[in-house]
């Protein structure tokens, strides 16, 4: 981890692969991930945490399954959601977007349970700035 200021736009810019997760720095016992996103992402649930989305550009939908149906959340540039542990949810970018999540370390990008994962989706806690 840096001992300075960390660009987003240059930590974006340093790496290619969609929905794998880069760890730009860490807060106590929580990482600060920003990754590309595009396309769907996979239905799953974090059972102890909750999971916080900033959209640094493009759009971000979550669909969001619980007691009182489906819905879906969308959030343009600059907005922030927090996904409620326990919540099954499912993120995708049909334009494309670049977000900031904030989670626990070592929190799975999979969550604790959840569909099969398919080739686009990287199933990781997160890589570090410059990995892969």
């Amino acid at each position: 981890m840096s001992n300075g200021p960390i660009d987003l736009a240059q930590a974006l810019a340093s790496f290619d692969v969609l929905w794998s997760p880069r760890i730009v720095t860490r807060v106590n016992d929580y990482d600060v991930r920003v990754a590309k996103v595009e396309g769907e992402h996979i239905w799953h649930v974090h059972d102890d945490t909750d999971e916080f989305f900033l959209v640094l550009d493009g759009e971000l939908h979550i669909a969001l399954r619980g007691p009182d149906g489906e819905r879906t959340v969308r959030l343009p540039r600059g907005a922030v959601f927090t996904v409620p542990r326990g919540t099954e949810h499912k993120p995708s970018a049909p334009g494309g977007a670049a977000i900031l999540l904030f989670e626990p370390s070592g929190t799975p990008s999979v969550g604790d349970r959840h569909e099969a994962v398919p080739d686009h989706v990287d199933a990781t806690t997160g890589h570090a700035l410059g990995s892969l």
